[in-house]
């Protein structure tokens, strides 16, 4: 393994992989990012994640794990910004990442970027160091234009991803649904696309016993069902609270739901103030953003886990759940059609709204307690996407990008010496 390490260039310019969950751009991105370089480098590759500093206090470099380490660079102050503000910053990012990379005397094999403003750094340094450029959009915002529900991706952000769609060596899209997208409204060949899922911490996320999760958690008796995300207005949280309402025959229901900060205290209130009018007060818990290593016992906790959302790449949240052993009712995004199987480990409505909600989440309320064994069953189903399944996965695209790179190469060098093409 050693000689055939290779050294990565991890790109995450915009969020950091090391931030609270939940709250603004902080989610699944930021999750797949930190797991996949520390598997990487417990596989025996060198792995630098690069991030905007977004803090005085924080130190430069973070180590993940063995091998893997998390670089924080400038890129005007040090202090979190929105999304937007970062891209006229990435010019200054890029030259501080030289800068670290020519002190270092560190030298890469390929360069992964994450999210398109990373997409711009990756492709710089891929035309300065002369490597591969892998690229991985984790959302599309044409994808996100075309629900038109909440603010509207930019014509820069659609422009860059079509434009990095066609310089990178590599595009890895986390479903087959994505694959079609990017073909379809990017114009990107099928054959430079690779399709990898996201991966679970199986160690981190397994059943607990629900008793022993409630008491951890200092949480009642009766059925519950959970949330976890962001607090916007994608993850379709209103029809979840619309559901809601139609279950007030359920005795005791309580939800919980995990996610947001202070820059989503407006929607935070906005859904408040519906959960207020449809008189719900008092059944629905807002508890903002918790520690990752507490979210185990709060899936484990519930009796079910929503996912609401008008819009996923993926749904880090469903595989999380299902490997505590908790069954999901989830809306048809990102691959949950292929991860929850129906009347096994939960239900896909086939339309996003409330009636259809409350019928799924009324279906898997009427199941068995779930017991020890029903909890085991549910969390083999998720097995197959355990992070060093999913890195192998990765490795091999690299190693594939790479191989193409040098084939490409010894075409071109043929080519200038001999003056024909064969």
């Amino acid at each position: 393994m050693r000689q055939n390490r290779l050294r990565m260039a991890l790109l995450s310019a915009h969020s950091c992989p090391a931030g609270a969950l939940g709250t603004r751009d902080t989610g699944g991105m930021n999750v797949y990012i930190r797991e996949l370089a520390r598997e990487l480098g417990r596989e025996g590759h060198l792995v630098d994640v690069y991030t905007r500093a977004h803090g005085s206090r924080e130190p430069q470099i973070v180590a993940l794990g063995e091998n893997a380490r998390l670089v924080h660079l400038k890129a005007g102050e040090n202090r979190k910004i929105k999304k937007a503000a970062l891209y006229p910053r990435l010019p200054e990012f890029a030259a501080n990442l030289e800068s670290f990379v020519e002190e270092g005397d560190l030298r890469y094999d390929l360069v992964f970027s994450h999210y398109w403003l990373s997409g711009w750094l990756g492709e710089y340094l891929q035309q300065q160091w002369r490597v591969p450029h892998m690229v991985m959009f984790h959302t599309l915002g044409a994808a996100k234009n075309a629900i038109g529900i909440g603010e509207a991706e930019s014509e820069l952000r659609i422009a860059t991803e079509r434009r990095l769609v066609a310089t990178a060596d590599r595009v890895i899209a986390a479903t087959e649904k994505e694959k079609w997208t990017l073909a379809r409204d990017y114009g990107c060949s099928a054959t430079k696309i690779g399709v990898v899922p996201c991966g679970v911490d199986l160690e981190l996320f397994r059943p607990v016993d629900k008793a022993v999760a409630r008491r951890k958690l200092k949480l009642g008796p009766g059925r519950m069902i959970l949330f976890v995300g962001r607090m916007e207005p994608l993850k379709g949280i209103d029809n979840l609270l619309q559901a809601r309402s139609r279950l007030k025959h359920v005795p005791g229901l309580q939800m919980l739901l995990l996610g947001g900060d202070r820059h989503s205290l407006a929607e935070a209130s906005r859904l408040k103030a519906l959960a207020n009018d449809l008189g719900l007060d008092g059944s629905v818990l807002f508890l903002g953003s918790v520690r990752q290593d507490l979210l185990p016992y709060f899936y484990s906790a519930a009796d079910a886990c929503v996912i609401p959302s008008h819009y996923e790449s993926f749904s880090l949240v469903a595989l999380e759940s299902l490997a505590c052993g908790t069954p999901v009712v989830a809306t048809d995004v990102g691959d949950l059609k292929n991860i929850v199987h129906d009347g096994a480990s939960g239900y896909v409505v086939p339309v996003n709204d409330p009636d259809q909600l409350a019928r799924g989440i009324e279906s898997l309320l009427s199941w068995p307690s779930r017991d020890r064994e029903t909890a085991s069953v549910i969390s083999a189903s998720v097995r197959r996407f355990s992070w060093p399944n999913i890195a192998t996965a990765i490795m091999e695209e690299c190693r594939e990008t790479l191989a193409a790179r040098r084939a490409e190469h010894r075409c071109s060098t043929l080519v200038h010496t001999t003056g024909c093409v064969s």
